[in-house]
């Protein structure tokens, strides 16, 4: 079992920053890709970045690559989001998941995932 716990959301201007943090319990949390989804209000939830479990592979949806960037820190249970150069249509709830694999899988699809958090709210003003 794994608890996921986000934080780092807020209000912002257009073109500020953000950096999202997502904590993980458990001992196991280097056995996981992470990923980050987001969901606007009457929107379905989407993709933004996932992360492999030793770091070194990340994909990104072609809304955020360029401005964000997902990154991990295995020592510390942690997953990052930077959001840079944020837009209004950024603004979303965004969710930490997890899925316990160490190859590939169809990261865009929010049915892969086997764990979630409870979301934090990144509200992007023009």
């Amino acid at each position: 079992q794994v608890q996921l716990v986000e934080s780092g959301g807020g209000l912002v201007q257009a073109g500020g920053s953000l950096r999202l943090s997502c904590a993980a319990s458990g001992r196991t949390f280097s056995r996981y890709a992470m990923g980050w989804f987001r969901q606007a209000p009457g929107k379905e939830r989407e993709f933004v970045a996932v992360i492999s479990w030793s770091g070194n592979t990340t994909y990104y949806s072609d809304s955020v690559k360029g401005r964000f960037t997902i990154s991990r820190d295995n020592a510390k249970n942690t997953v990052y989001l930077q959001m840079n150069s944020l837009k209004p249509e950024d603004t979303a709830v965004y969710y930490c998941s997890a899925r316990r694999t160490l190859y590939y899988f169809n990261y865009l699809s929010a049915e892969a995932y086997d764990y979630w958090g409870q979301g934090t709210q990144v509200t992007v003003s023009s």
